[in-house]
């Protein structure tokens, strides 16, 4: 459940972008950083937990209303590149509200991608989180590869894969060129904020 700061009348919403190195996580937060520059309350920090980088930064929706006349305020975390520590990952899990899976379309990150899903199901366990019950949403990226001769996956395989017991909506997209990064982001954002919204009643 989302934070509550009485004294700031703020909802504090924490979502985090999962997913095999390299996958396209942080280029997702960098389109996002870019693109709603305006909405951005804080710069982009990078901290480092045992050795490995986590990205974050504060991120103000104006157009999703308010929550008990308080104001929501989403934090957008990912842990960037080749992870050293499963640490990290585990640690970026805490308080989790939603998760983006960001996984990797390319025919040879297949086993990345299954590996880092079964570690995020087991690693959110470990704070008492159920991936079935989290509000969740899978994103294939690198579809902009298909231009480059690139082997990838079809849907049909990444859903069998990925999401055929989750059952979670799904986006194809290109981190790179913004492709579904925005409808991404709206869709976890609306099933955070409704999930929320249940808990408060």
């Amino acid at each position: 459940m989302g934070f509550i700061n009485v004294k700031k009348k703020e909802v504090q919403i924490k979502i985090v972008y999962y997913g095999p190195g390299r996958g396209g996580k942080t280029t997702n937060l960098d389109y996002i950083n870019k693109k709603y520059k305006q909405r951005i309350k804080t710069e982009m920090v990078s901290i480092k937990t045992h050795g490995d980088r986590t990205l974050f930064f504060d991120f103000l929706p104006v157009d999703i209303g308010k929550i008990h006349g308080f104001d929501i305020k989403i934090q957008l975390y990912t842990v960037p590149g080749q992870v050293k520590y499963n640490a990290t990952r585990k640690l970026v899990l805490k308080g989790v509200d939603g998760i983006v899976f960001v996984a990797d379309l390319q025919k040879e990150r297949r086993d990345s991608n299954l590996k880092s899903l079964e570690q995020m199901k087991e690693n959110l366990l470990s704070h008492n989180k159920d991936a079935f019950k989290i509000p969740l949403v899978l994103q294939y990226n690198k579809i902009d590869l298909q231009n480059q001769g690139i082997p990838l996956l079809t849907v049909e395989e990444m859903e069998q894969d990925l999401n055929q017991e989750l059952r979670v909506p799904y986006f194809v997209g290109s981190a790179l060129a913004g492709d579904n990064v925005v409808e991404t982001l709206k869709k976890i954002i609306s099933m955070t904020l409704i999930s929320f919204r249940k808990e408060l009643q």
